[in-house]
Order: structure tokens, then C-alpha cells, then sequence
């Protein structure tokens, strides 16, 4: 079966490149057609290749100084992505998995309502399936007709602290700006805390972005000339180098994309970063992935189980119609929640980044006080069982 692929590179697709992406495919291979392909080997393509194969039997069957202190009054998980990844992976039965797959052109396929995947070495591939998880520069995003991502040139240094005996932070989720600063910090154990900072501008030119130790270095000299509070500092300063991770920019879809956006055709669709990319201003991006991948392996099995209840006899046609329909529902009952979310995420870039205008910044702030967003309603979303 192929299958995901990390979505979180720094640079622009430029159509003449193929993609490297791995990809996982669900259902019987038989030469290079497959039931399903996933293109992305990111949180969200796992999460979809494993929530699809719980239902695996039945495809086979079938073929300034401000504060806030977010409590956190129910039970609340940061998790590392890694962790998650690796997590995720073990799970998927060897041979799901396939690295390195250069997609060169994505074209309809005359003979079903899915696709046909061109490879840069010239082989092809036909899903009948595709679901695009590979991130932000998605090629099946492109071959739905959605436009690029959009981007926000903010430096973002993020990592991870290891307590070992232990802090005395709550459990809850500190945003604090500090001058141009926007710094965000929350415990994952009661050893470990994970933090992000926003910085007014990246590291001069004669420190190499690479060299994250320089670059945490600049960020502490810089938050320690706005006063920063001492608990932040300390955090930042004792933080795991190996964790650290550095971007100049970050990238979002507006919400008017989510709200009106196509998200498919025929049998083909997408899901996380590909369909709703959004800053990391409310920490739901990975989490909006892994709400997909349930609502659309849910929503695939039962358009399966519908399509074996119509018998052996029925056409090839009629059970394309069926997992096109589920496809409709999965993007349906998605789109209302992450066109919220998306809408959260670019009010705070807005808040946060762009310095708006009074009369901008009056109008941001009413709307997140009607969204609620101050009690992290977002976080108690429940989108139901597998």
C-alpha cells in the first residue's frame, strides 16, 4: 500500500521540481493499482493510513507586556511530534510504507473517478483513492485547483525542557507577548515543557540559522534587553539543543480558502495541512490532523460497507458514486470546524505579527471574544469514535 509524507519543508514547490514524498497505500496492490493512496508521511497521512487500517478487512472485501493563563479544566496533551510520529508508524504493517516516491504530475484517470500518479523516473501509478496529507506545498492540493499556501515572514524558534527533578508550572497553557515578543509555553509532563517564541526578526547574517545554539543564544540576549521574565529565560536557556527547531516563516491557508475552497474531485480530496494550513497561534494544527483522519477513515467504511450491502453484482460505477459521496460527507462535516479554527489561528497571527490598526485590532479582539477562543474551546472538540 503507499503512503505520508512530511509536509513541513521550508521552501516553495516549483512545478518543474517533482516532490519527494513517501506515500502508504491501502487495500491489495495488484501491479501499480491500488485501493487508496495517501501522498505524505507527516502526523496526518499516518494517522489516516492507520485509521484505515482498523477497516482494512473490509477494503479487501470490497477491492507589549501582556499575559494570559489559559487553566486547562479538563485533560489537555502536547505531545512531541516525533513521539507521535513513531507512534503512529509502528503501527502501519510493513510494506505500507513506501519512501522516496518523486510525484512528477497528478492527471485524472479516464477509466474510474480516482487518479494517476506519474512518478519522476516515468513509471505510473492508479489510485482509486488519493488523499493528499503531504503538508503545505500539497501536489494534490494543486491538482484540486486550490491556491498556494500563504506566508508570514516571522522567525520561530521552538524546542523542549527537561526538568529532572521535576517544575512547578500548572498545567495550562501560558501565552505571553513581551515587546514584540510572542512566547507561548506548555507542560507535557511533569519533567518535560515544550515552548515556542516569535521573534520581531531573525538572527543578522553573520549568524547561520542552522546553528541553533547561536540562534537561541540571539533570542536570549534579545528577550533579556525587553525584560522577559525570569521563568522564560530559564526555560529557553536550558532547553535540549537537540530539540530545537528554527523556521523564518510560517504558512497558513486563509479561512475564506477553507470556507470556499474545493477539497474534491471525484474520489480524490485531502486532509491536515494540505486543506487547512494555520500558524501555530492555538497549537491545532497536528490536532485538526488527526480529527480528519478519523472523520474520513469513518466515513470511507461505511460508504464501503454500503457499497458490499449493494452485492457482488453492482458496477464498479456505483461504488465509485458511494466513496465519492463519503468523501463529500467527510469534507462536510470538517470544513465548519476548521474553517473555525483556521479563523482563530489567523485573528492571533493578526493580533501577534501584524501590528494592526486600532480600529483592526478592536475588531480581531470582538471576534475571538465570540469565539470563546480564552477558554480553549477549541481544545474540547470531540469528533467521535473511529
Amino acid at each position: 500500500m503507499p503512503a505520508p509524507a512530511h509536509g513541513r519543508g521550508g521552501r516553495k514547490q516549483r512545478s518543474r521540481r517533482p516532490r519527494t514524498t513517501d506515500q502508504v497505500e491501502v487495500g491489495m496492490a495488484e501491479a501499480e493499482a491500488h485501493s487508496i493512496v495517501i501522498v505524505g508521511g507527516g502526523i496526518c497521512g499516518l494517522a489516516t493510513a492507520l485509521a484505515l487500517h482498523r477497516y482494512h478487512d473490509v477494503w479487501q472485501q470490497g477491492d507589549r507586556t501582556s499575559r494570559e493563563k489559559v487553566p486547562v479544566r479538563t485533560e489537555l496533551r502536547c505531545l512531541n511530534r516525533k513521539d507521535m510520529i513513531e507512534a503512529l508508524a509502528k503501527d502501519i504493517p510493513a510494506g505500507m510504507i513506501r519512501f522516496g516516491c518523486r510525484i512528477a504530475a497528478i492527471d485524472a484517470d479516464p477509466s474510474s473517478h480516482g487518479a494517476v500518479l506519474t512518478m519522476a523516473d516515468g513509471t505510473t501509478m492508479k489510485a482509486k483513492v488519493l488523499i493528499g496529507c503531504e503538508g503545505t506545498y500539497s501536489v494534490v492540493a494543486k491538482y484540486l485547483g486550490l491556491s498556494p499556501v500563504r506566508t508570514i515572514p516571522r522567525a520561530v524558534l521552538r524546542g523542549f525542557t527537561w526538568f529532572p527533578h521535576g517544575h512547578s508550572f500548572e498545567n495550562e497553557f501560558l501565552r505571553l507577548r513581551v515587546g514584540d515578543f510572542f512566547i507561548g509555553r506548555l507542560t507535557i509532563t511533569d519533567n518535560l515543557v515544550h515552548f515556542f517564541i516569535t521573534m520581531p526578526k531573525p538572527p543578522t547574517a553573520d549568524v547561520s540559522t542552522k546553528d541553533l545554539k547561536k540562534v537561541r543564544d540571539v533570542a536570549l540576549k534579545e528577550m533579556q534587553d525587553v525584560e522577559c521574565p525570569a521563568e522564560i529565560i530559564d526555560i529557553v536557556r536550558d532547553s535540549d539543543p537537540e530539540s530545537l527547531n528554527f523556521v523564518t516563516e510560517f504558512w497558513y491557508r486563509p479561512p475564506w480558502e477553507v470556507i470556499f475552497g474545493s477539497f474534491q474531485k471525484g474520489t480524490v480530496t485531502v486532509a491536515g495541512d494540505a486543506m487547512h494550513a494555520m500558524g501555530p497561534f492555538i497549537g491545532q494544527g497536528g490536532s485538526a490532523g488527526l480529527e480528519d483522519a478519523v472523520v474520513l477513515a469513518r466515513s470511507l467504511a461505511r460508504a464501503v460497507e454500503d457499497a458490499d450491502g449493494a452485492g457482488k453484482d453492482a458496477p464498479a460505477s456505483a461504488r465509485e458514486k458511494m466513496i465519492g459521496k463519503a468523501i463529500g460527507e467527510y469534507i462536510r462535516e470538517r470544513r465548519p470546524r476548521v474553517a473555525l479554527l483556521s479563523l482563530e489561528s489567523f485573528i492571533m497571527g493578526a493580533l501577534l505579527v501584524r501590528s494592526p490598526s486600532p480600529v483592526a485590532k478592536l475588531a480581531c479582539v470582538a471576534v475571538l471574544i465570540l469565539l470563546g477562543s480564552k477558554s480553549l474551546r477549541h481544545a474540547y472538540y470531540d469528533c467521535g469514535r473511529l
